[in-house]
């Protein structure tokens, strides 16, 4: 892969400008808990107003039925004169009880009494039930828009009238204003512990990365990931090669020549013919071949066959060397764990061919596959269906998904068989 020569000021320019992933880490978590502040405010204003009507609602149904209910309101009604018995005592309650209107009023809806004395003898501005029952809304009158509470007036079981009372809305406000402040000092103290804890985050983040961007941090887990698998892989065949060496030694010293020399042909015709697919690609890359030399001999000591179809007309990657054998190598890691565990016949299928100018990898397993409730939970940091072990499990598809759309490319994954394919984009002139 070609790689541009940057100038020593240039490259110090552009890491003093790439954000450290600590500072990240920070932002993102402060940022977070910026929204999650104005979240919690706005649920607590949310939830103040509602108590507030809540409240308005049970006061007027409360008033409304307690005046329904008193005899003298009853008595007065059907006679002539009522309004200047009621409305001195609707006075009166409106001062002890802070509502804003109670209207005494006859079965038709005239009123009796109200705020406005010049408002009696008029009907009713709201909504008279059909049938006697209590009811609670929001109407405009002529005090503006209220929540207000009807109630029937009955004596003997008829109706004589009616008795409503009312909070304005903009009583409503006046009373939601003084909550106001609970919940802007509760957002205030979520949206602080919030920033300490990000502030905790990325001192701790910084322990670990100290200064380096986040690329650089993903690189240095896709260095390591690569290690470990080319490690792994040379394991593997250096493990095979010398149990093939002991066995043709062995033989050798018991006489049976024919067969440690056919050991030691079987050994290098299997090798030669990944080596001569790899080798043929008019553009090869020697570190993905190493990688794939090194597995088939750790598919052979897991017993799994090892099936491998190199297109010659396949185009390099255009990931760097360490981060295509990171994808390669994670993604063979991961077939071989799922072949092995499954049942006979045990295979991986490992394919590089050319698309739409680019490169596709695919690789296919013999495995049981990934349950349909586990397929969107593959690619998060941290999950894994196999056991933790000492290196910790849960990175590559994280790592592999996070490489391949950072070059441009896609990655998705199908069942019966498993297969993830992998199409990274055309080189650049």
């Amino acid at each position: 892969m070609e790689r541009r020569q940057v100038g020593g000021s240039d490259a110090m320019a552009g890491r003093q400008a790439a954000a450290s992933a600590a500072s990240r880490v920070f932002a993102v978590l402060l940022a977070a808990v910026v929204v999650v502040g104005a979240v919690v405010a706005l649920l607590l204003v949310f939830e103040a107003q509602r108590a507030v009507r809540a409240e308005a609602e049970r006061v007027t149904k409360a008033l409304a039925e307690t005046i329904a209910a008193t005899d003298s309101v009853g008595a007065a009604l059907p006679e002539d004169g009522a309004s200047a018995r009621l409305q001195p005592y609707a006075e009166r309650l409106m001062s002890e009880t802070g509502v804003d209107f109670i209207t005494i009023m006859t079965p038709d809806g005239i009123r009796v009494t109200h705020r406005d004395p010049a408002e009696i003898g008029r009907h009713y501005l709201g909504t008279i039930p059909a049938s006697p029952e209590t009811l609670t809304e929001e109407f405009s009158g002529t005090l503006g828009p209220s929540v207000r509470t009807i109630a029937p007036v009955e004596v003997g079981g008829r109706v004589v009238g009616w008795a409503s009372v009312g909070v304005t809305v903009q009583s409503l406000s006046s009373a939601f204003f003084p909550r106001l402040p609970f919940a802007i000092v509760i957002a205030l103290a979520v949206v602080a512990a919030g920033f300490l804890g990000a502030l905790a985050a990325g001192r701790i983040t910084k322990r670990v990365t100290g200064d380096l961007p986040a690329g650089s941090v993903r690189d240095a887990v896709s260095s390591y990931e690569s290690v470990r698998t080319l490690g792994e892989a040379l394991r593997a065949q250096t493990h095979e090669h010398g149990n093939r060496m002991h066995t043709a030694v062995a033989l050798l010293e018991l006489g049976r020549t024919e067969e440690a020399i056919e050991i030691l042909t079987e050994t290098s015709r299997q090798s030669q013919t990944l080596v001569d697919q790899v080798t043929a690609r008019r553009d090869g890359d020697p570190t993905v071949g190493a990688l794939l030399l090194g597995k088939a001999s750790q598919a052979r000591e897991r017993g799994v066959d090892w099936i491998v179809d190199i297109d010659p007309a396949a185009p390099r990657s255009t990931l760097a060397p360490v981060d295509a054998v990171s994808v390669v190598g994670n993604l063979l890691d991961n077939a071989l764990d799922a072949a092995a565990s499954g049942d006979e016949p045990r295979w991986v299928r490992v394919e590089l061919a050319p698309a739409d100018g680019g490169l596709r990898i695919s690789v296919a397993d013999s495995g049981r596959g990934i349950p349909a409730d586990l397929a969107d939970r593959i690619w998060r940091h941290g999950f894994s269906t196999k056991p933790a072990g000492a290196d910790g499990r849960g990175v590559g598809l994280a790592l592999v998904k996070s490489i391949v759309e950072g070059a441009g490319g896609s990655i998705e994954v199908e069942a019966s068989p498993t297969v993830f394919r992998v199409v990274l984009p055309a080189r650049r002139p």
